[in-house]
């Protein structure tokens, strides 16, 4: 009598799918939702490893816009500085879901922002893009002006893209006791921490979820055609406030915004996921994607997850043989997650030994 495992393909049995294969030829990971064209608009927000989702696409002659150019004048190495070209404008980057609902209300509910502005040294930094100028603001005003100029960005990216391609990065976050979220706990990059105001959450799955369900609605609310791909960064925390190890809490912090992606994609038209997760961080691959600290990706890795979406396209859609894997000799050597810009690296200059 036959079961429901009769006749299903290959790539659902361990044995055939990874077993008896090297670990550079297991395919079929991913099964695309929806074709995306080369002309498509293509918008990357979220943790530090979006970046590399922005750049392959450009390497590969997709369509990635930024809505927030840099001045002329700059050179490329100042653009970066500044963070020009890092995401599809100078949100800096948000980790969290809450963060991009937060960020997608000021764009598109016109919400008010809150006032707050960190001063140090006669120089003034926003809480919301703390590190986005390196040497912070020459006013409280210009530093408002320069966020409302990403505020409007950001509502362009969401109004003229097709794909809006958003990489889970944290569950821990840090809130002020009025409701709005920072990328970075104050007193770590500038500003003063006030253990009266300042509030540590561990977000939840529900919590989670909610808020990126809320953006993504909020978002086809001026853009009813825009789809989402979903991914959760495969690097590490670099600390954690939660009490536990942080190898725990880094497992515990991907595994729940692992079930978020999976969760809000089977549920919403238009949303789906990727396992850039599952390239990097499966036992199938080893930890050979990873440089010695065992954090940061290194550019193979990067290059086997970016190679393997494009792959996946072309098997599924038979898109154009220009969309071909990238080698070291065509873009910058020895690419890693050395080369992304990363808030949170920040939280490693404040650990002790025991």
């Amino acid at each position: 009598m036959k079961n429901p495992y009769h006749g299903l393909p290959a790539k659902a049995f361990w044995k055939f799918a990874v077993a008896e294969k090297s670990m550079f030829d297991v395919d079929q990971l991913w099964d695309p939702a929806f074709l995306i064209k080369q002309d498509h608009k293509v918008v990357t927000f979220g943790s530090c490893f979006a970046q590399h989702i922005g750049r392959a696409m450009s390497d590969r002659g997709f369509s990635w816009i930024s809505t927030e150019s840099a001045p002329p004048a700059l050179s490329k190495e100042n653009a970066r500085r500044f963070n020009y070209d890092i995401f599809s404008c100078r949100t800096g980057n948000l980790y969290t879901t809450s963060l991009l609902l937060q960020w997608t209300r000021w764009a598109v509910s016109n919400q008010v922002r809150p006032a707050e502005v960190w001063e140090k040294d006669g120089r003034f930094y926003d809480p919301f893009r703390p590190a986005i100028e390196p040497n912070g603001f020459l006013s409280p005003q210009e530093l408002v002006a320069s966020r409302d100029v990403c505020i409007k960005a950001f509502r362009k990216c969401i109004e003229t893209a097709d794909l809006f391609v958003f990489t889970l990065g944290l569950t821990e976050s840090w809130k002020h006791i009025d409701g709005y979220e920072y990328p970075l706990c104050p007193g770590t990059h500038s500003g003063v921490f006030n253990d009266a105001q300042h509030l540590f959450v561990n977000q939840d799955f529900l919590a989670i979820s909610d808020s990126l369900m809320k953006s993504i609605d909020l978002m086809r609310t001026i853009n009813k055609n825009l789809k989402f791909i979903l991914t959760v960064s495969p690097v590490p925390l670099t600390a954690t406030n939660s009490g536990k190890h942080v190898v725990v809490a880094t497992m515990e912090s991907k595994s729940v915004l692992r079930a978020v992606a999976g969760h809000v994609s089977a549920k919403m038209g238009d949303v789906d996921y990727f396992p850039s997760y599952e390239l990097i961080n499966s036992p199938v691959f080893k930890g050979a994607f990873f440089e010695p600290n065992q954090r940061s990706v290194n550019h193979h890795g990067v290059d086997f997850v970016m190679n393997s979406f494009f792959a996946a396209l072309r098997q599924k859609y038979e898109v154009s043989e220009d969309v071909r894997p990238v080698q070291r000799s065509e873009a910058s050597p020895d690419k890693s997650d050395a080369d992304v810009v990363c808030e949170e690296e920040l939280l490693g200059a404040f650990g002790g030994r025991e």
